[in-house]
């Protein structure tokens, strides 16, 4: 098979336009495009509609990693504002990796001065990351719970550009984290789980449809971007997942009684496809490393349709996507989309590709 190994053949237009700035009004209100793989058609729906599209005895899986305000201002000596994003979120340590912004001027033994009288001392870097040991010890979580901004992408714009989030952040702390968040750690959000609203989730169960959590800490190798023009060359940075006992059971049970898994995002994908290649039983409750590149010509073990939103151009999760429905299918899908004012990214309109 010739697979398509060029960043350029994960391009697509987009118009600015079709950038969502802010969710729906609804969680759930928002608009859903139905890709069916095998009869090779697209509708259009509206979120609170899925459960058409589900058959009694599927198992929806999410990703109930929670978003911690991982963004932060630190001020260097000299009086220059330098922003901050703390990168492993799921760490409870004094040393973070993080990125900083400008980067150029910052040295190694550095103390950068953060709100309410902490600290920070540049302890190493590697690259485009720092890392950052916080004064007082042990005080990362304190100091992020009080000052830190919750880590919006860059494309999405709240007022002050140089900060791209708005210092009233209500409404993205409440509508940039799923209503079944629990576990903090990520650092960004699991987004097609950001649809779900508590009422739809038990109109699924009521109509016969099993659910099960996993936790993904979404990290700094979901959103990288791409730096090589053959993707084969990019390697994905690793991120830490978690599967329960009662979570490994039901998927376990699913897979030998023949009936789907549906994953809730991408990041819900690379776990579960990541436990799947394992060498150990399945049935096994442990901590991994997702370093799971998915591309086409991958063939997936674990689930057998999506939950996604639209994803950037040229990204890894574009991939993704392309490796379950096959490119040209994706990127026409897309430009239906477009065609039909979808909204998208994070806070964007949803896909299922059943």
């Amino acid at each position: 098979m010739n697979l398509p190994l060029t960043l350029d053949a994960y391009q697509y237009e987009l118009p600015e336009r079709c950038i969502a700035q802010v969710p729906a009004a609804r969680r759930d209100e928002s608009r859903l495009m139905v890709l069916d793989r095998a009869a090779a058609t697209l509708r259009h729906d509206r979120f609170h509609r899925i459960g058409a599209y589900f058959r009694p005895g599927d198992v929806l899986v999410v990703n109930d990693a929670r978003v911690i305000p991982a963004r932060f201002f630190a001020h260097r000596k000299t009086g220059g504002r330098v922003e901050g994003f703390v990168l492993d979120g799921w760490q409870e340590s004094d040393c973070r990796r993080v990125l900083l912004k400008p980067a150029r001027r910052i040295r190694v033994g550095e103390i950068l001065e953060l709100a309410d009288e902490y600290t920070m001392r540049i302890a190493d870097r590697n690259g485009q990351t720092f890392i950052a040991e916080i004064t007082p010890p042990g005080k990362w979580t304190p100091f992020l719970s009080a000052h830190g901004l919750m880590p919006l992408p860059p494309y999405i714009k709240r007022g002050d550009q140089d900060h791209r989030v708005s210092m009233d952040a209500s409404m993205d702390r409440e509508r940039y984290q799923t209503i079944y968040a629990q576990e903090p750690g990520a650092v960004a959000a699991p987004t097609a789980g950001l649809h779900f609203t508590h009422d739809l989730l038990q109109q699924l169960r009521d109509g016969g449809i099993e659910t099960a959590s996993i936790t993904l800490w979404v990290g700094w190798g979901t959103f990288k971007p791409l730096t090589c023009q053959r993707i084969d060359h990019h390697v994905m940075e690793k991120e830490i997942y978690s599967i329960s006992a009662k979570t490994a059971e039901i998927l376990t049970r699913a897979k030998t009684e023949n009936r789907r898994i549906i994953a809730v995002g991408t990041t819900t994908t690379r776990a579960l496809e990541s436990w799947a290649n394992r060498d150990t039983d399945r049935g096994e409750v442990f901590q991994g490393e997702a370093s799971l590149f998915i591309v086409p010509g991958y063939s997936f073990k674990m689930i057998d349709a999506l939950v996604t939103n639209f994803h950037l151009p040229g990204s890894t999760l574009l991939m993704l996507v392309s490796a379950l429905a096959g490119r040209e299918t994706i990127l026409d899908a897309y430009r239906a989309a477009v065609e039909h004012d979808y909204r998208f990214y994070s806070y964007g309109d949803a896909m299922l590709i059943i």
